[in-house]
């Protein structure tokens, strides 16, 4: 095989797996199903008003989150979030455990970083 044929050969398999990590990326990122998205935007615009900025801003907003949490990761932090007002013995895990609060701060980070890049 000549020098040439060894490269050629190497820059195809290399693009390949850039391909490939580009698609998973791509997935990774686009994770969230669309229910979720739908209801995390009305959600945001009834806090937000509903005018078309705030349709583009909170449509801005779950694209950063879905970008820094991972789709199983924000459901934890939205059970968490909706167990947590449930009252007494059922929600209190829900109110004072580590895990959490680890869920939610890294919602709540997230949701600032969207924050900021978008409102």
């Amino acid at each position: 095989m000549t020098l040439v044929g060894s490269v050629r050969r190497n820059v195809a398999a290399l693009m390949a797996l850039m391909t490939m990590t580009v698609v998973a990326r791509a997935q990774d990122v686009n994770d969230y199903p669309t229910s979720a998205r739908v209801e995390y935007v009305f959600g945001c615009m009834k806090a937000n008003g509903e005018t078309r900025q705030a349709i583009e801003q909170c449509s801005c907003s779950v694209d950063v989150v879905a970008s820094l949490v991972p789709y199983a990761r924000y459901v934890t932090a939205e059970t968490v979030l909706s167990m947590s007002q449930v009252r007494g013995d059922m929600g209190s895990p829900f109110r004072t455990s580590e895990m959490a609060a680890k869920a939610l701060n890294e919602l709540r980070r997230a949701q600032a970083e969207a924050e900021v890049r978008c409102f």
